[in-house]
């Protein structure tokens, strides 16, 4: 069924998205989500003070104070004290699922406007040492564990995200070429855009360390769209021997933020807010783990069938 209140994005920022280890690796999931949220705030002329609640979407719990993510990002931008925070997870639709949050409480008229969003720092996931909290024994060898290769692993099914992508390449019989070939797409279609200008609009340029003080970054570091098919073709497997999954065809390992503002229509007209966009409808779907890549397709498919 349609949300039976109209609910809409007022504004949408977004940090440029860093590569691993990249320029943003400095900035905490906390950082980052902060400065997409007070973008989006200014971008849509909305005083923190009509903030209702804020919802953000984290995964990794990279950050020192992750327990309390939407909680920093809602009281460093401002927003009043009694307002109510909440940190969501849904693995790569955590911030999909703050919007959904957000929506739902637009609905039953708990809130009429919300900031919402998404932060990740890979770069910053931990290594961790489990076990040791009440002592060990003498002798005892100790492992290090890897955070964000356990974050991209299904320990239900032990198997790793890109395992689960050659699943669905054997499923469905998904060429390496043609998995090359689309990769390829997403990189020149990345580079039509940005040179078109079409991201300027929800990029909120962040200040980054240079060697010599800091300077603005404004676009996204982790797409190379100088890379050629001849290029990634030569380029071995990771997972699979004989395998689809490369280091240029795989999905890529970031840093990055984006945060919206979503408004009933009466906070639109008491506020005199512009929209962008109306949340027309939403649904979330399961799926076999060991195939995880493909829940995209009933999750649109469920959606595009409300009424």
């Amino acid at each position: 069924m349609a949300l039976i209140r109209g609910v809409f994005v007022v504004a949408a920022k977004r940090t440029p998205f860093g590569t691993y280890g990249g320029v943003l690796r400095d900035h905490s999931a906390t950082d980052l989500a902060e400065h997409a949220a007070k973008a989006a705030l200014a971008a849509g002329g909305v005083a923190p003070e009509l903030i209702n609640s804020v919802i953000m979407g984290n995964v990794m719990q990279s950050s020192a104070d992750a327990p309390y993510i939407a909680r920093h990002v809602g009281l460093r931008c401002g927003v009043p004290i009694p307002v109510p925070a909440l940190t969501v997870n849904r693995l790569c639709g955590s911030g999909f699922q703050a919007i959904i949050n957000g929506a739902q409480e637009i609905c039953l008229k708990e809130s009429e406007v919300v900031l919402c969003g998404g932060s990740e720092s890979m770069s910053q996931a931990p290594y961790a040492v489990r076990n040791i909290r009440f002592g060990t024994k003498f002798g005892v060898d100790l492992k290090l564990e890897d955070t964000l290769w356990a974050g991209l692993t299904d320990l239900h099914i032990k198997t790793p995200m890109g395992i689960t992508a050659e699943n669905l390449a054997e499923k469905y019989q998904i060429t390496r070429e043609e998995v090359d070939s689309y990769a390829h797409q997403t990189q020149q279609k990345w580079k039509a855009a940005h040179e078109a200008g079409h991201f300027t609009a929800e990029i909120a340029p962040i200040d980054v360390k240079a060697k010599k003080g800091k300077v603005s970054m404004a676009q996204d570091e982790h797409p190379r769209p100088q890379t050629t098919l001849e290029q990634m073709a030569k380029l071995p497997p990771v997972f699979k021997k004989g395998g689809t999954v490369t280091a240029a065809n795989a999905s890529g390992v970031s840093d990055g933020a984006a945060a919206v503002v979503i408004a009933s229509e009466d906070a639109l007209k008491e506020h005199k807010l512009t929209p962008l966009a109306r949340i027309v409808a939403y649904h979330v779907s399961g799926c076999d783990p060991s195939i995880m890549g493909i829940g995209p397709v009933p999750a649109i498919t469920g959606a595009l069938e409300k009424p």
